[in-house]
Protein backbone atom coordinates (compact mmCIF):
# COMPACT_ATOMS: atom_id res chain seq x y z
CA UNK A 1 0.00 0.00 0.00
CA UNK A 2 1.08 3.44 -0.81
CA UNK A 3 1.60 5.82 2.41
CA UNK A 4 -0.53 8.77 1.53
CA UNK A 5 0.70 11.41 4.54
CA UNK A 6 3.89 13.21 3.33
CA UNK A 7 4.61 15.31 6.41
CA UNK A 8 6.98 17.71 4.40
CA UNK A 9 4.69 18.41 2.14
CA UNK A 10 1.92 19.00 4.79
CA UNK A 11 4.64 21.29 6.51
CA UNK A 12 4.49 23.03 3.53
CA UNK A 13 1.35 23.45 2.91
CA UNK A 14 0.86 24.85 6.57
CA UNK A 15 3.94 26.76 5.99
CA UNK A 16 1.92 28.66 3.15
CA UNK A 17 -1.39 29.12 4.36
CA UNK A 18 0.49 30.70 8.15
CA UNK A 19 2.58 33.25 4.98
CA UNK A 20 -0.64 33.58 2.91
CA UNK A 21 -2.73 34.54 6.11
CA UNK A 22 -0.16 36.78 7.30
CA UNK A 23 0.45 38.46 3.99
CA UNK A 24 -3.50 39.55 4.60
CA UNK A 25 -3.14 40.59 8.08
CA UNK A 26 -5.25 37.71 9.28
CA UNK A 27 -5.44 36.14 12.49
CA UNK A 28 -5.67 32.30 13.13
CA UNK A 29 -9.11 33.30 14.94
CA UNK A 30 -10.37 35.78 12.40
CA UNK A 31 -9.31 33.40 9.61
CA UNK A 32 -11.38 30.49 11.48
CA UNK A 33 -13.86 32.89 11.55
CA UNK A 34 -14.41 33.39 7.87
CA UNK A 35 -13.94 29.81 7.35
CA UNK A 36 -16.16 28.65 9.48
CA UNK A 37 -13.15 26.05 10.86
CA UNK A 38 -12.47 26.00 14.29
CA UNK A 39 -9.54 28.18 14.94
CA UNK A 40 -7.60 24.40 16.65
CA UNK A 41 -8.04 23.22 13.29
CA UNK A 42 -6.67 26.13 11.73
CA UNK A 43 -3.65 25.67 14.02
CA UNK A 44 -2.75 22.06 12.90
CA UNK A 45 -2.92 22.36 9.41
CA UNK A 46 -0.10 25.27 9.55
CA UNK A 47 1.42 23.29 11.58
CA UNK A 48 1.72 20.10 9.34
CA UNK A 49 -0.03 17.89 11.61
CA UNK A 50 -3.02 16.94 9.79
CA UNK A 51 -3.79 15.83 5.87
CA UNK A 52 -6.26 18.49 5.49
CA UNK A 53 -9.28 17.69 2.76
CA UNK A 54 -9.87 19.44 -1.11
CA UNK A 55 -13.03 20.86 0.19
CA UNK A 56 -11.31 22.67 3.35
CA UNK A 57 -8.60 23.85 1.12
CA UNK A 58 -11.38 25.55 -1.23
CA UNK A 59 -12.68 27.18 1.87
CA UNK A 60 -9.23 28.50 3.17
CA UNK A 61 -8.84 30.12 -0.03
CA UNK A 62 -12.08 31.97 -0.11
CA UNK A 63 -11.84 33.28 3.23
CA UNK A 64 -8.17 34.62 2.07
CA UNK A 65 -9.28 35.65 -1.13
CA UNK A 66 -6.91 33.87 -3.31
CA UNK A 67 -6.51 31.29 -6.12
CA UNK A 68 -6.32 27.92 -4.82
CA UNK A 69 -3.33 27.34 -6.73
CA UNK A 70 -1.52 29.89 -4.18
CA UNK A 71 -2.31 27.40 -1.33
CA UNK A 72 0.28 25.32 -3.11
CA UNK A 73 2.55 27.96 -4.66
CA UNK A 74 5.49 26.32 -2.88
CA UNK A 75 7.28 23.54 -4.67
Amino acid sequence: MIKVKDPIFMKQFGLQLRNLRIANKLSQESLAYASDIPISQIGRIERGEINTTICTVKVLAKALDVDIKELFDFF
